[in-house]
């Protein structure tokens, strides 16, 4: 059977780099299996959850590459979460409890006095039906809590092995609010089942809520999934990320200019055993993941690896993979591809291209810095066509012509041929400038 995973965020602020690891491990997981990828948006928080949010998740997503078989909402859903909650009020294990927040927290106090776990007592179970007339005729509204079965609770992780939650440690918990809203638990259980999820693929620290959720999911009759969870992404501090404070968010990483492979590599694989790697594809990076490689340990990100990792990226990229963005920059033609070829290796940011198609294509002010080694330059310069090996044998003949050899003789032909102290290799530019910018440039005159 094939895989149903889904990806659940709340838009509340854009993603970021920790949200996208969860994203991309979901997505590459169902791709190497041919499944289905959810994305869902958990946005029953009506008053936080904004609809520029969700548009600014999907179109982060889509640069990275992952493309939903499937968007569902959550604030389209209530008529579903409803009747959950009607046959767990019917088959007794959803109560109401009426504590305030405050009541609530003095009781976990003198518990925790005592030396006794600050779980919840059950104390709303006692009201009599009397008891619930005269709190709610003071103004008091339930929460609504699910008596969950003391019982430990067992799965095999994807990630971390035989795992298990004892749930009598564990405060019934709370799935709607006083206002009637809902609270995680119940919408994501309910959408699991609904939606067929085969696999829930999330962050450890939802791993207490699983056996929570297990038990939910037996409540309703509904197939339990395959958990997995996977170490969190931090900051290099150490630090959690956070989608409020916008650190490390997918947009800011695309405005640096990094190139989206980069990110979902860099994303994927720290963290887990396989080395952090440039890849041509997605297609590569589900064949490289591997959940049962995860650490268990917190995954540091590290924006200096990234930059590298990017720019190592670019290093790689064939000319078919970028021909597209290449002519949305006005970079097309003949020369495009050995263009492309000869200036990859030095680029650290794509947009970085523009400055070298100016000094093949565009004119330059040259830098004369020894104009012997010009003057012998410009006498020796072959006739037309150029290749690869022009620059070899040009330079043999200048070498032997003035005894030059080393920086002494490459240095003063780069600053005037392409008016910068380094770059790519003369041997694959000086075709792309051409015979006619050459002699210019030699000769000091801008071309």
């Amino acid at each position: 059977m094939s895989p149903i995973v889904r990806f659940a965020p709340s838009p509340t602020g854009r993603i970021h780099i920790g949200n996208a690891r969860t994203a991309l491990v979901n997505f590459l997981f169902a791709r190497k299996q041919h499944g289905r990828f959810i994305l869902r948006f958990d946005d029953t928080d009506v008053a936080r959850s904004k609809e520029e949010y969700a548009a600014a998740i999907e179109f982060d997503l889509a640069w990275l590459g992952i493309t939903p078989d499937l968007i569902v909402r959550q604030s389209q859903r209530f008529d579903f979460y409803r009747a959950a909650a009607d046959k767990l009020r019917v088959d007794g294990r959803l109560y109401p409890a009426y504590e305030t927040a405050e009541e609530l927290e003095r009781r976990r106090k003198r518990q925790q006095a005592r030396g006794h776990p600050p779980i919840y007592d059950r104390a709303a179970l006692a009201l009599s039906e009397a008891d619930r007339a005269r709190l709610e005729a003071e103004g008091r509204r339930p929460h609504w809590r699910f008596k969950l079965d003391h019982k430990v609770v067992r799965w095999d992780d994807l990630v971390r092995g035989e795992s298990h939650v004892d749930c009598a440690s564990l405060s019934d918990p709370v799935l709607l609010r006083e206002d009637g809203t809902y609270l995680y638990t119940l919408p994501s259980v309910v959408d699991d089942i609904d939606l067929c999820v085969t696999h829930v693929i999330r962050g450890e620290d939802h791993v207490t809520n699983t056996g929570v959720q297990i038990q939910l999911f037996e409540a309703l009759g509904g197939a339990i999934p395959r958990f997995g969870h996977h170490n969190l992404l931090a900051a290099a501090s150490g630090e959690g990320l956070s989608k409020r404070s916008g650190a490390l968010s997918i947009s800011a990483l695309r405005e640096e200019g990094l190139e989206p492979l980069a990110v979902a590599a860099c994303a994927v694989l720290t963290g887990t055993s396989e080395s952090v790697h440039p890849v041509h594809s997605l297609d590569e990076l589900a064949g490289a993941l591997d959940l049962s490689h995860i650490s268990r340990a917190q995954a540091r990100f590290d924006p200096a690896e990234l930059r590298s990792l990017s720019a190592r990226t670019l290093h790689q990229m064939e000319f078919e993979g970028v021909r597209e963005r290449l002519a949305a920059i006005g970079i097309s033609g003949p020369k495009a591809e050995a263009f492309w070829l000869a200036v990859r290796g030095n680029l650290s940011l794509f947009d970085e291209v523009v400055g070298w198609w100016h000094v093949v294509t565009g004119e330059i002010e040259p830098s004369l810095e020894d104009a012997e080694i010009l003057a012998a330059a410009r006498e020796t310069l072959p006739e037309e066509p150029w290749d690869e090996a022009t620059f070899a044998h040009w330079t043999a003949s200048l070498k032997a012509r003035t005894n030059r050899k080393g920086k002494a003789l490459f240095h003063p032909l780069r600053v005037a041929l392409t008016g910068r102290e380094q770059g790519p290799e003369l041997a694959a530019l000086l075709p792309l400038i051409g015979r006619l910018k050459a002699e210019a440039r030699l000769s000091g005159r801008a071309a």
